[in-house]
């Protein structure tokens, strides 16, 4: 199978995927964002909740880095640049939910 085409069936998955995670996400951010502290800190500490939000942030990171390397592909025609660009933005999309996941379940 040709790499375009494996990025494009990821990208269908985590799509499909990050569709009912964000409607689960703000459809809690609405009910939580009015609440005391003490709510939100409950909200994050549930292992559930802690567990879907954990999946979420992963799934919305991989899908951001797969979408924007499509556009680095598309537009950047330096190869040694566009290489760079698409490394730096993978280990970020690695990093970022990593720190997140970490801080998270330190609550």
């Amino acid at each position: 199978m040709i790499n375009a085409t494996k990025k494009w069936i990821f990208l269908k998955i985590s799509g499909a995927i990050l569709v009912p995670l964000m409607i689960w996400f703000i459809f809690n951010l609405i009910i939580i964002y009015d609440q005391e502290y003490i709510s939100v800190l409950n909200f994050f500490t549930n292992p559930l909740y802690k567990f879907l939000f954990s999946i979420f942030i992963i799934n919305a990171y991989f899908f951001s880095a797969l979408s924007i390397s499509e556009v680095f592909e598309d537009y950047i025609e330096n190869d040694k640049m566009k290489n760079v660009a698409n490394k730096i933005l993978y280990s970020s999309a690695v990093v970022i939910p990593l720190i997140t996941i970490i801080l998270i379940s330190n609550l």
